[in-house]
């Protein structure tokens, strides 16, 4: 068996200890991010606030990635950047956190 790197980004907002998993061109986003969609924050332990922080820093990504979401189907960072209007919306400049 080989060995797999992993890198893991803490991406609260849905829950408090949501994470990315990254594994090269790769991201399984949980909760945090769906296709067009994100993760409910209005659950116990859900922060709108921190939700905006975290896709602000899935925003700022330059790389292309492959996306699992925990529910639903696959997508890519660039077609969220585009299509998803939270995404979109926390990559504005000025945007308010």
């Amino acid at each position: 068996m080989g060995t797999v790197e992993a890198q893991f980004l803490h991406t609260p907002g849905h829950t408090p200890g949501s994470v990315c998993i990254f594994m090269d061109n790769v991201i399984f986003t949980g909760d945090t991010l769906f296709k067009n969609d994100i993760g409910r924050t209005d659950l116990e332990g859900g922060s709108d606030l921190d939700m905006k922080y975290s896709l602000r820093t899935l925003y700022d990504l330059e790389d292309d990635y492959i996306l699992y979401p925990g529910h639903y189907n696959s997508t890519t960072l660039f077609a969220e950047k585009k299509n998803n209007p939270y995404l979109r919306d926390a990559g504005i400049r000025g945007y308010e956190l």
